[in-house]
């Protein structure tokens, strides 16, 4: 079966977009995954189609309205496929590589692309819609975050990439930050590679990808190193 993301959004023309080229649009033309989108605004309310209002309580922005994203929910997801819903947001929590397997291993997303200040909590609460974020910054809406999330999935997506270790090895995947990466020409601007990686010995180069991967890990990236400290050790 196709893996299937159904995209809501004010802005359906952003979509495809980047994931129409390279790796990703070349699985969209060979149908291992569809990239759907739904556009929020038939589905406003009264004459201009509103789909948003002042918060209760005051403040600034707008709101986007419960009723209106209820329908748009609802009419694509008639019945429970069991796809997550996932609203990219400030709020939601780091999506991990993890994340990115989890989606993969099902039949598709369905991705809610806020705007203005969010979306009334209450939808949120009925649909059971997971939240995520992509780190500790703010965008004008969901559509970028979107976009990354599904290049992230469709890359693991069987058949996408030429080689399955490609996914295996690479950052985030055993919890390290990847090795550093080289190739020909061997000398260049008077730097050199490694010698290990000319050498021919599996052994010495696996053990040398897995020292550079720790201490890269170790110096960038200290909070991804205490989490895999503690790994290693329960």
């Amino acid at each position: 079966m196709t893996w299937q993301a159904d995209i809501l959004t004010l802005f359906p023309e952003m979509f495809p977009g980047p994931l129409g080229c390279s790796l990703a649009g070349r699985a969209l033309e060979r149908n291992l995954w569809a990239c759907r989108t739904h556009d929020l605004r038939p589905f406003g309310r009264g004459v201009h189609k509103a789909l948003d209002d002042a918060p209760f309580g005051g403040g600034a922005g707008m709101v986007m309205r419960p009723d209106v994203l209820d329908d748009a929910l609802t009419s694509v997801r008639q019945a429970d496929d069991g796809r997550p819903v996932i609203y990219p947001t400030p709020r939601g929590h780091r999506l991990e590589q993890k994340d990115i397997a989890r989606y993969v291993q099902g039949e598709g997303v369905v991705i809610l692309c806020g705007r203005f200040e969010g979306v009334d909590e209450r939808v949120l609460e009925k649909h059971a819609i997971e939240q995520v974020c992509m780190g500790d910054f703010v965008l004008s809406g969901g559509e970028i975050p979107a976009l990354a999330l599904l290049d992230g999935c469709v890359r693991l997506l069987p058949g996408v990439m030429g080689s399955a270790l490609s996914g295996e090895e690479e950052s985030f995947s055993a919890g390290l930050l990847e090795y550093p990466q080289y190739t020909r020409p061997a000398t260049w601007e008077g730097r050199d590679v490694p010698p290990v990686l000319l050498s021919g010995n599996h052994g010495e180069i696996a053990r040398w990808r897995d020292e550079k991967s720790i201490a890269v890990t170790r110096t960038r990236r200290p909070d991804l190193w205490a989490v895999y400290e503690q790994q290693q050790q329960s």
